[in-house]
């Protein structure tokens, strides 16, 4: 896709139908090829991650068939990959990487896993260290702490409490619980060092698990017990699973629907979600947006306050961190200043997402502080907004090209470049984008 021009736009309206979730797709995609028996998983998100995904799987041996209607078939391995020794690129796709680096670790086989360059300077050190505790046998290539590795054959054996840092990333724990059960001869009990950063997400890990057949248990807030593994498989296949639609996706649109009017409704998540970043409504809703919800939609039809825009807010971001991305651009619209807290994890997702934030929102007039784990957005007055001739960088990131479609709001056309990258969790983006702006 070139560089596209967008907007200006006055007016969004419409629904939309909201692709999978990436969080839960790549979620259920190892666990349905850990398990015993066939699963079928229902609108499962077709985008490059979970692409990825499936190809490793399929490199290791099992049977992933992708049919019509975002229906994938996966045929489970009881818990032993067929293919003892792979060599597998996982482009930049940290929800597939990470889970599957700790599910390799048990296999008692050789892999290799690398990434895209940005993979190999996206940490994975706490996640390597959880793992060695138990036994595993894991190099680093390169620079240490980081991608690519090497997994080694080794006799894993669980003597003691398994701890891992909590906060720089909830990935680690995630593929620490995916995993261990895979070797949990006795009950296993998993602490967490220090903040435990975006909770809902390890709720959604511990809430499919449980559709897998596993159900761990949380004595407090910074323990989970791993039940001992029993007779036969240890996960096994639900039968069928139907991924939510993506709540993280979910959150331009709602953005759209307060800053162009609306209404607009996404359809596939609710108040029936196990996404963490459903709560963006809520955040929206303190910015002063009118918000309705069912159990799979939300919708949002303006804002409450007579100037039509949007308030500033301080919030804190720990439990929406990608979500908290569409805040930040959002806050263009709104009267005062809207500070971000705790949104440290951006400096080591795709990229550094406060810095790249921040560059580009001054680039369109706001003025932006930044620190370690905050961002204060201003909005520029009316007669201070800017159109950037070299248009908005979107640093391969997915998430910054979704977020700067909102700047289409302002008083002038916007040239976003490189827009290809939503391939990453949402191809469609631009199309379903443009379907309801006007």
């Amino acid at each position: 896709m070139p560089d596209i021009t967008i907007g200006p736009f006055k007016r969004a309206q419409g629904s939309i139908v909201l692709p999978g979730s990436k969080s839960i797709s790549n979620r259920a995609l190892l666990l349905a090829a850990l398990a015993s028996g066939t699963t079928i998983l229902k609108n499962l998100l077709d985008a490059d991650d979970t692409q990825i995904m499936r190809n490793a799987l399929r490199q290791l041996g099992l049977s992933v068939t992708d049919q019509a209607n975002h229906i994938c078939t996966v045929e489970g391995c009881g818990g032993q990959f067929p293919v003892r020794e792979a060599d597998l690129l996982m482009g930049n796709a940290g929800t597939a990487i990470r889970p599957l680096t700790a599910a390799l670790a048990m296999q008692g086989g050789n892999y290799r896993l690398s990434g895209v360059p940005r993979m190999h300077e996206r940490p994975i050190r706490d996640l390597v260290d959880g793992l060695r505790q138990v036994g595993a046998k894991i190099d680093y290539e390169l620079q240490d702490g980081y991608p690519p590795i090497k997994i080694s054959a080794a006799d894993i054996q669980i003597k003691d409490v398994v701890k891992v840092r909590g906060d720089v990333s909830s990935q680690f724990l995630t593929a620490l619980l995916m995993a261990l059960p895979l070797v949990a001869s006795e009950p296993v009990r998993i602490e967490v060092l220090g903040e435990l950063i975006s909770r809902p997400y390890i709720d959604i890990t511990l809430k499919l698990m449980a559709r897998f057949g596993i159900n761990v248990t949380c004595p407090d807030s910074q323990s989970f017990v791993i039940p001992a593994k029993t007779v036969g498989a240890v996960y096994k296949s639900p039968g069928q699973l139907s991924v939510e639609g993506d709540a993280s996706s979910a959150s331009y649109f709602l953005a759209l629907g307060a800053i162009g009017g609306g209404p607009v409704r996404v359809l596939g998540v609710g108040s029936d979600s196990i996404q963490g970043d459903v709560a963006f409504a809520d955040a929206l809703a303190l910015m002063g947006a009118n918000i309705t919800a069912g159990e799979d939609w939300i919708e949002v039809a303006g804002v409450k306050n007579a100037s039509g825009r949007l308030n500033g807010i301080t919030i804190d971001c720990t439990e929406i961190p990608d979500a908290a991305m569409t805040l930040a651009v959002a806050a263009l619209f709104a009267e005062g200043p809207t500070r971000l807290n705790n949104i440290a994890s951006w400096r080591v997702k795709e990229t550094d997402r406060i810095a790249a934030m921040a560059s580009e929102l001054r680039k369109v007039g706001a003025t932006v502080e930044e620190g370690a784990d905050y961002i204060v957005v201003n909005a520029p007055a009316q007669g201070d907004w800017k159109s950037p001739s070299d248009g908005i960088d979107t640093y391969d990131d997915h998430r910054m090209a979704m977020c700067f479609s909102l700047a289409a709001f302002g008083p002038h056309a916007l040239k976003i470049n490189e827009p290809h990258c939503v391939a990453k969790t949402f191809p469609t983006y631009f199309a379903e984008f443009a379907k309801v702006v006007s």
